[in-house]
Order: structure tokens, then sequence, then C-alpha cells
């Protein structure tokens, strides 16, 4: 196991206040597993200096391998785009913000050699996030481990090691609206938990703006749940039986107070109405979804190369 080689894989965004700090750290964790080790950035398309700084450090370290896209594809494929390209025996995910602490890195390692598939860091508090954040990431991760057919943990990001067969499965899987946490679960492997709080930024802005993250819960429900397919034939069966009861009140109304009917008639067709509506919109989504795969399009494309021979 000693010769083995590691392969830290860095997806970065417009992240040049805090790329070289990151390295520093990042490759001391490396250092301290003891395994000959690659460091592999992709630049997810940014427009600062961040491509800049990683072909200096490219330059001065050739442990450390650069790709750059030729526009930003996201995060998620940023990662696939690491892994595509890591040569290691074990893939370590992690972001460059540091939120993530890079210390925690020789543990997963001991883990992974100890026997486990894949070793993820779960989150037991998080520090420098909004209130709403918090109580949004809860309810989402929630919300995904009970319609989802496969047991995703709770409170758990991209932050995880993957042995190279895990890994090797994972490159197999080539659908454009990926959840990688959620791929993870769905291929079954050993998967043990390190827990850890999740520190603030150690400089910069977080470039996962709202609308991003609701793509990426979207693509999470949509990519590993049938349920929001089944929903509209569970409320189909109650919205006759409230119908019924309507019924029976607009009789009792009509009786009493004179409650003019067509009023409730109206109400209740734009109720339905709009639940149509959103049930056109949940099948739009599965539709999009096969919209992006049947096209065949790479999942991304590379523009520069360092030390990737």
């Amino acid at each position: 196991m000693e010769e083995k080689l590691l392969s830290l894989i860095i997806p970065v965004y417009f992240e040049q206040e805090v790329l070289e700090e990151s390295f520093l750290r990042m490759d001391e964790a490396m250092k301290k597993t003891g395994h000959p080790y690659e460091i592999i950035y992709v630049n997810d398309g940014s427009r600062d200096d961040t491509m800049k700084i990683l072909r200096k450090i490219a330059k001065e370290h050739k442990q450390v391998r650069v790709r750059s896209f030729s526009r930003n594809f996201g995060h998620q494929l940023a990662v696939t785009c690491g892994m595509d390209a890591a040569r290691g025996d074990a893939l370590i995910i992690i972001d460059v913000d540091l939120q993530d602490p890079p210390e925690l890195i020789p543990k997963m390692v001991e883990q992974w050699k100890n026997g486990a598939d894949i070793v993820y860091g779960k989150r037991v508090k998080r520090e420098g996030e909004t209130l709403f954040k918090k109580f949004t990431a809860a309810c989402y991760y929630r919300l995904l481990s009970s319609m989802s057919a496969y047991p995703i943990p709770l409170d758990t990001g991209d932050f995880r090691l993957l042995d190279r067969k895990v890994a090797d499965c994972f490159l197999k899987m080539r659908e454009h609206a990926r959840f990688l946490r959620g791929m993870s679960a769905w291929m079954g492997f050993e998967a043990e938990p390190i827990e850890y709080v999740r520190h603030e930024r150690a400089a910069g802005k977080t470039k996962y703006t709202l609308k991003k993250m609701l793509k990426l819960a979207m693509d999470g429900i949509t990519g590993f749940s049938s349920k929001p397919l089944t929903l509209s034939g569970k409320l189909g069966i109650g919205l006759c039986l409230l119908s019924g009861l309507g019924l029976v009140a607009l009789i009792v109304l009509a009786c009493t107070c004179g409650v003019a009917p067509w009023l409730w008639a109206v109400d209740g067709l734009v109720l339905l109405q709009g639940l149509t509506l959103c049930f056109m919109g949940i099948q739009g989504m599965y539709l999009g979804r096969i919209y992006d795969e049947v096209k065949g399009r790479p999942l991304y494309i590379v523009a520069e190369e360092i030390n990737m021979e």
C-alpha cells in the first residue's frame, strides 16, 4: 500500500485570493500521507488571475497538473474532468476555498488503507454561513434523503476519497446533469464518514449562487428519485376526495347562507389548473434531462493543459 499513488482533485473558479494559501495547505496534507501524489487543478473558466497563478504553481511543483476549460462548465463537470485525468489508486475531491480542512486527508487515507472504498466528510457544524443557507441546506438534504431510492448521507458534500475501482465505475457514467454525491451513493460501495466542522472561506466569496444551488438541488432530486412523477397520481386521488367533500359543503352552504356556488367552482378550477401546470413543469424537467443526454455532446472542453503528459 505504501507505493500507491494518490490523486487530489481541486476544481477552481475565480479563486485568485485563496489559491496560493490553499496550495500550501493541500500540498502539506498530501505529504503527511506518506504516499506519492499528484494534485490536479481544473480551472472552470475563470477570467481573473486564477490561471496565471496555476501556471506559476505548476512550473515550480511538478506534482501539480492543470486542466483549464474553454468556458465555465460547472463544478460537477470540473470534478469529473479531474477524475478523467487522475492516475491515482485513490482519488480525493476537495474544494479550494479551505472550508473543508485539508488536514483531514491523511485520516481519509488511513480509513481507505483499512478497507473503506469511499471515505466522505460529514459536516457537524457550518461556520461563516447565514441562517438562511444553513436552514435551506438542512431542509434540502433531508428532502433528498426522503425522496431518493438510494441512501444519500445527510449533511455531506463532495469532499471525499474514492478508491480506484469506485472511480472507474464512476467514470463509466457520462450523464451531463451530474450529482456526484448521489452517484457515489448509487454505486453502493463500502463508505465510511469522517465528521468535521466546516470552516468559513479563507478568502473570496462563494461562487455557488442561489441559482446554481437550486439547479444542483433539482439535479439531485430528478437524477435519483422518480417520486415527483408519481406525486400527480397521489394528489389526483386527494383532489377527488376533496372535491367530494367540497360538493357536500356547497350543498350545505347553498341551503343555509346562500353562498354563490360558482365562486367555489372558479376557485376550484384555478387550483386544478395551477396543479396541472406544476406537474407539467416537473415532467418538463425530466424531458429536459433526456434532451441533454440525447444530444451526445462532450461533458466539457479543455482549452489548456499543464504537466499532463
